[in-house]
């Protein structure tokens, strides 16, 4: 008897929000055998918008339908938005105001944490952070979960449960942007999970962003945020985006006590590290963000100020960012009282380095730094995957 073979399986729709305009532009006209000339329309839509709506551009049902079996946009889902209010604060200690004064007349603004699914029943996170002068920043996630295991860091704790892909991560600064409502200039890659485990996905999204038919952000206007994966430095150092800013989260400048609080640092020490650095050079004026978070009786010494000024002194034009440390669910250590946070700053100072220091936002939403994730996700994302047969990652 002669066996009927299934059909084969339809392929599934492609993510608009993971191109570039070029992309689907070529993507169209492969697929497409009508329509394929208002890709840039598209694209703007969904850039511009946040909607994908082929009917608007004068398309008929088959055209306009054929784009839809096609492609698709699935922005992630909104679980909930919680906020902070924050008070103005001007400091010598700070480059620039605490909050967005232009928001509130009283000198107070608001940072903001969303929550966000993904298909899978995961969930990730975003934070806005009012920056002074009318200017915000959006700090995205390019992980669910982390495996570099920081132990200041509550994302840390979740482990790796797995990479965002490019739509995922876009996700963010679409909803972020159309959904949300929310205004802003800047975009840290910051959150949750470390950004250059993540390469493939994160140098997309970069050129995405940069795209100037879309949302044409300018390259200053971004920054990386790394632990220290020298690969990936090496791999953003080819992109040739010369005005990228990147930061490296440092928290220890001797081997031993950065390889107990940032595991990685076992297998890429300090030297290492700083030889990366030193080869990072994408223009002239290039300034090195180096994040420094403060933990009271472990990193706040004055040799421990010494140590940082040794490791960047080589490196050149640094900025060092100190970050008072921010408890979350299972505190390592106290906060820093603002007496110990102007001592180590003021080290730091005399030892030639020019230092700015990052005010707390969002610590009571649990939305400020070191403090995005849900522990409780991986044993919940275990009995869900156990359920459909799937591995953990």
């Amino acid at each position: 008897m002669r066996r009927v073979s299934e059909p084969p399986e339809a392929p599934q729709p492609i993510d608009l929000s993971a191109l570039s305009c070029e992309e689907l532009e070529r993507l169209a006209r492969e697929r497409l055998i009508a329509g394929a000339g208002v890709a840039r329309g598209i694209y703007k839509q969904v850039m511009r918008r946040g909607v994908f709506a082929p009917e608007e551009l004068g398309l008929g049902p088959v055209a306009a339908g054929a784009w839809r079996e096609h492609f698709r946009l699935a922005l992630p889902r909104v679980v909930r938005v919680v906020s902070e209010k924050c008070q103005l604060e001007r400091s010598e200690l700070t480059e620039e105001p605490d909050c967005d004064t232009a928001a509130d007349a009283a000198g107070q603004a608001m940072t903001a944490k969303a929550v966000l699914a993904t298909s899978d029943g995961l969930e990730y996170e975003c934070v806005l952070l009012p920056m002074g002068r009318g200017r915000a920043t959006l700090c995205v996630s390019s992980q669910v979960g982390c495996k570099m295991g920081c132990k200041f860091c509550e994302t840390g704790r979740m482990g790796l449960l797995r990479s965002l892909s490019v739509a995922e991560i876009m996700g963010e600064i679409l909803v972020a942007r159309h959904v949300l409502g929310w205004e802003f200039r800047n975009v840290v890659f910051m959150g949750m999970g470390e950004a250059l485990d993540n390469a493939d996905a994160l140098i997309q999204t970069l050129r995405i962003m940069a795209d100037q038919v879309g949302l044409a952000f300018a390259q200053e206007r971004i920054t990386v945020c790394t632990v220290g994966r020298v690969d990936g430095i090496q791999r953003l150092a080819a992109l040739g985006m010369k005005r990228l800013n990147v930061s490296i989260s440092l928290n220890a400048a001797n081997d031993a006590l950065r390889s107990a609080l940032m595991p990685v640092n076992r297998t890429v020490p300090l030297a290492e590290l700083q030889a990366a650095l030193l080869q990072y050079r994408p223009r002239a004026n290039f300034v090195l963000g180096v994040n420094y978070c403060l933990l009271p009786e472990l990193n706040d010494t004055h040799e421990h100020a010494r140590e940082v000024a040794a490791f960047c002194r080589p490196i050149g034009r640094v900025m060092v960012n100190v970050i008072p440390y921010n408890p979350g669910t299972l505190p390592l250590t106290r906060l820093p009282t603002e007496a110990e946070i102007d001592q180590f700053i003021g080290w730091l100072r005399d030892e030639g380095l020019p230092v700015r220091r990052r005010i707390t936002k969002g610590r009571s939403v649990m939305a400020a730094c070191g403090q995005l994730g849900n522990v409780e996700l991986r044993s919940e994302l275990r009995t869900l995957r156990s359920k459909r047969a799937l591995p953990l990652t």
